[in-house]
């Protein structure tokens, strides 16, 4: 018997349009590690600014509908209006994490010609994921996203603690994401498809045992979720691997994995798993208020500005919890919302401990910072800007943040989970205050903190720190942008 011929997953370069975007961030990668064999080192300078380009310009083409959306990839990938909010916001941040990078990483004879190449590989992972539409896609955007973090984590090779902590972060990543391709094995078994719609349309079906291979399978693709995002109790690798990372990288880490993180969530939970949002639910209601104990608890204890910006990181992910446990278009739309304001002030606030640190010192505990206000006002009104804004604080960003997401929580009938959330969140703002407060009111220290030189890395810290209030005060379009993503 002759079998008929496959379709060939693309049958003309017009088919491509939709991934252009991740072709040309590819290519650019490509391109600059070829270019890097014959630049002299000292002119390194010149990779790097093409790195931003490219994924400015990339993120350019998404906002002006190059190649337009639809799928291809035989379904594989689809570009929708929900892809491209994640990617233009992935883009931009990815870009101002690369532009802290560069006086940083060299300052400590760290940066290499490897440095703007992995951050583009893992800018093109983050695109596959959030574009998924096939656990097969699923897959090899998380890998392509995660190998390349874990090399940028083991940068800085001779120090003890940076290899620590990519070592914890690549076994415990390694773990995530065995439970995830287990849980994909389970979903696959139950429902013998991985096109996320046809796993939904599959699931509407499903009954006695091949219903609870599904759920089994749920439960670990959640726990594979959580591992990603950092929640509680899967937090374990988070606070040693931000501590322990170069700050530069750690402001990249901790802002564009979240966004892919909530895409492949998105794609998982409501694109295949929407049928069965009732057990999904709970677990993320648990997970999120988990998360919101354990961060903003931990978080207070910290005298180190990186690892109280780690905890508090896993209380974010129990805000972020909130919308995605609300579910349903304004549940999802809040907790993009939330993705992209967290991404913002999180690249912020590891920009300032980048922009106030030297050779020889990071400015990374909460003591650095007395007085701050008396040696540079202007330095330590940005710093307090990303505080505030971390806090909630209106009318700063993080505020509608975290409304939107209580009102998604409430339109999911989870009162309880919304008290849980303004509760930590009251608490929480405590340890971001208490930075404030050392700026403004305690006498300096007698070691000076100068500030770091250079005038394009001086605008681009205050455009991104300024940012938080500007969209503070005019947040309704992005907030209208990401509900037009779900229908909502």
């Amino acid at each position: 018997m002759i079998s008929a011929p496959m379709t060939p997953p693309v049958r003309t370069l017009a088919e491509l349009g939709p991934i252009v975007p991740e072709l040309v961030v590819v290519l650019g990668a490509f391109a600059l590690l070829m270019l890097d064999l014959f630049i002299d080192p000292r002119r390194r300078i010149i990779t790097h600014v093409l790195a931003v380009a490219t994924l400015l310009g990339a993120a350019l083409m998404i906002a002006m509908g190059v190649g337009g959306q639809g799928s291809t990839l035989a379904d594989m990938f689809v570009r929708d209006a929900g892809a491209d909010v994640l990617k233009v916001t992935g883009l931009v941040v990815a870009a101002i994490a690369l532009g802290y990078a560069w006086a940083y990483l060299r300052e400590r004879d760290l940066y290499q010609g490897e440095i703007p190449v992995l951050f583009l590989f893992t800018a093109a992972g983050m695109m596959l994921l959030v574009s998924a539409n096939n656990l097969t896609m699923v897959y090899v955007g998380l890998e392509l996203l995660a190998l390349c973090s874990y090399a940028l984590v083991a940068c800085d090779r001779d120090n003890p603690l940076s290899s620590e902590a990519a070592m914890k972060y690549f076994v415990l990543g390694a773990l995530a994401s065995g439970m995830l391709l287990f849980g994909m094995s389970l979903v696959y078994g139950a429902t013998g498809t991985l096109s996320l719609p046809a796993i939904h349309e599959a699931v509407l079906g499903l009954s006695g045992d091949n219903r609870v291979l599904l759920l089994t399978g749920m439960v670990f693709l959640v726990v594979g979720i959580a591992f990603k995002f950092g929640a509680a109790p899967f937090h374990m690798w988070l606070p040693d691997t931000y501590t322990g990372a170069p700050t530069a990288i750690t402001a990249f880490i901790s802002s564009v994995p979240k966004l892919a993180a909530f895409g492949m969530t998105w794609r998982l939970l409501d694109t295949a798993l929407g049928p069965v949002h009732e057990q999904t639910q709970l677990l993320l209601s648990l997970l999120a208020a988990l998360s919101l104990v354990v961060g903003n608890l931990f978080a207070i204890a910290q005298t180190n500005l990186k690892r109280m910006l780690a905890y508090s990181t896993i209380s974010h992910v129990g805000f972020l919890f909130l919308g995605l446990a609300g579910g349903g278009p304004d549940g999802y739309a809040a907790a993009m919302f939330y993705a992209i304001s967290y991404a913002l002030m999180s690249v912020a606030a590891f920009g300032a401990i980048v922009m106030l640190s030297r050779r020889g010192f990071e400015a990374e505990n909460i003591d650095d910072y007395k007085g701050l206000n008396q040696r540079s006002p202007w330095m330590a009104g940005l710093v307090l800007c990303i505080m505030a804004s971390l806090a909630g604080v209106p009318p700063f960003f993080g505020f509608w943040a975290k409304l939107v997401v209580l009102q998604g929580a409430l339109q999911g009938d989870l009162l309880w989970l919304a008290i849980v959330g303004i509760v930590f969140a009251v608490i929480g703002a405590f340890y971001y205050l208490r930075v404030i407060k050392v700026m403004y009111f305690d006498a300096p220290n007698a070691a000076p903190m100068v500030q770091r030189p250079g005038t394009v890395l001086r605008v681009v810290f205050a455009v991104n720190a300024l940012s938080l209030l500007a969209l503070g005060l005019y947040w309704s379009p992005l907030m209208a942008w990401s509900q037009q993503a779900f229908g909502a």
